[in-house]
């Protein structure tokens, strides 16, 4: 018998990381630019928020435009299969003000 792994694994998987939910969560609202998004998490390193927007660019949750301007412009926003995470995300946020606070 063959064993499948849980799909909510590999939902974790693509949304999983430190920064990720936050991300998402700030893109629900609409596109914002790198900056913007550094300023929402400004603890979060350089690297590690290129890594994150990466990563969610690479499992098709986000969409990146980059603008041929000087000095260079870049927007991030939700794909429609990120968009379709928004009642899964906020499902999570309704259950940590219920149970969390």
């Amino acid at each position: 018998m063959t064993k499948k792994k849980c799909t909510a694994e590999k939902v974790t998987k693509m949304i999983g990381g430190r920064w990720k939910i936050s991300i998402l969560w700030l893109l629900m609202s609409g596109t914002k630019c790198y900056s913007e998004i550094r300023r929402f998490r400004s603890e979060i390193t350089e690297k590690m928020l290129t890594q994150q927007l990466r990563e969610l660019q690479k499992d098709n949750l986000i969409d990146r435009k980059v603008y041929a301007v000087v000095p260079p412009k870049v927007e991030y926003s939700l794909t429609p299969l990120g968009k379709s995470l928004k009642p899964v995300l906020k499902a999570l946020n309704d259950w940590g003000i219920k149970h969390l606070t």
